[in-house]
Formats: C-alpha cells, structure tokens, sequence
C-alpha cells in the first residue's frame, strides 16, 4: 500500500509542531485525517484551514482514545505526541515527571497500537509512523526519561514488524535531531531562553523537514517497507552535539 491506497488518517500531537504540520500535508494530499491533541483552538484552526477532524482530548486518557478509536477506519496512524519535563540527571528526576514522560511518549502509544492494528490487520492495509528521537538511538542526556521512553518506541517498532509480517501493514520509525519546533520551549518553560540555547545561531530542522522524511516512506511502492529514518541537520552528530557557529 502506497499513500494513494489509504483513506483515513490519525495523528496525534496535531495541535502544533511536527503534528500539526503531518496533518495538514496528510489532509491536503486528500486523506480524511483525525487530528488529535489538548488544545482545541489549535485543532479547530488546523481543521478550518486544512479541513481535518479535530478530537480536542489528552491521549493519556485511556477511555477517551477507547471511545475515539471505536468506530473509525485507520488506514494511517502516526504517533506523533511527545514531551519532556524538566531537564537533568535521571536519577534526579521526580515521580510525577517519570510518570508524564511515560505516559504521553510511551504508555498512549501503545494503547493506540492495540487499538488501531488491528482494523489494519483486519483489512490488511495500514501504516504506523512513530515519531522517535534521536535520543532514543543515542544516550544524548539532558532528557534521560524521554531518550529512554523513546528508546522503547524504537524497540517497539521493531517487535510490530515481527508481528505483522505477512501482512500489508508497514511500520516506520522517523527518528528527528533537533526541530524547531515548541519542544524544547515547553521543557525549559522559557521562550527566550530556550530559543537561545537551543536555536539561535543554529541551522536546525523545522517541521516540514520531518513531514518530508514521512512523506517518502508513505509513498513508496507498496512492496517498500522504510523502517527507520534518522534526521538530523548537518551541524549535529548522533551521539554528541557539535554546532558550528554560522
């Protein structure tokens, strides 16, 4: 299956950043696409602008994913939420950031998996993107708990390609560098300052960068299975970050 041969779409983390961005483009090549995230004056801007469906709900919310997922026909799932809380040492971290990095980068998608494959595998014809991390490849640090919630996704993709052989269901894992995005702006909890550390000065990612990455495994031929896709600007080094100054 190529992204011709899909209808529908569910993406997570719709309200802003790399979410936001997959579910206009998906939207915009014809796709029905269910845009899921907290922040309904976003969801309801993206689905005027790009006519997709908004669900203004948190994905931590087990029953509220159960009641969404009930009647639809996903033939495209991209996992695309994700946060971090705080930054610094793992073992300095606190319970209720362990618990929220979890939750949100971990434990939703895997009730979505459960939830969703299925209908694919019913139809035999689907695709799962997750939205990874370099920092689930590398022990880069800063975000311990998010890197090692990451690492599990990656994992993850790798036992649902076991699972699913045989089937046209394809699972990709796109794993972006630094993306300016509000990432890294929500960690900090401070604008001005994260935009100094993290972007100023620096040619980094930006959203449509990543979307391009998904895009080129979506279209392949239907035989095609891109697993993995690691993407970083030319000025970061997997495993260590080394800016040059421009």
């Amino acid at each position: 299956m190529a992204l011709g041969d899909y209808r529908t779409a569910l993406v997570t983390g719709a309200s802003s950043g790399i979410g936001a961005a997959l579910a206009a483009a998906l939207a915009d090549r014809g796709l029905e696409v269910h845009a899921v995230a907290r922040r309904a004056d976003r969801l309801t801007a993206l689905a005027d602008a790009h006519g997709c469906h908004a669900h203004a709900l948190d994905i931590t919310d087990t029953e509220a994913l159960e009641v969404l997922c009930r009647d639809l026909e996903i033939d495209v799932l991209i996992n695309g939420a994700g946060m971090a809380v705080g930054y610094g040492a793992l073992h300095e971290n606190d319970a209720q950031a362990v618990d929220a990095v979890l939750d949100v980068n971990l434990r939703a998608v895997l009730h979505l998996l459960r939830l969703v494959v299925p209908g694919m595998v019913a139809r035999d014809r689907g695709h799962v993107v997750n939205i990874g991390s370099v920092n689930g490849l590398y022990p880069i640090g800063a975000t311990p708990v998010y890197g090692a919630a990451k690492a599990a996704v990656h994992m993850i993709g790798g036992l649902l390609r076991i699972d699913l052989v045989g089937r046209r269901v394809r699972v990709t894992e796109v794993c972006p560098g630094r993306v300016e995005t509000e990432f890294h702006i929500k960690t900090m909890g401070d604008e001005a300052a994260a935009r100094k550390m993290f972007y100023e000065g620096r040619r980094v990612l930006d959203s449509e960068d990543v979307v391009a990455a998904v895009l080129f495994a979506l279209e392949a031929p239907a035989h095609v299975n891109v697993g993995l896709i690691e993407l970083t600007p030319v000025g970061q080094v997997p495993g260590g970050i080394a800016f040059p100054e421009e």
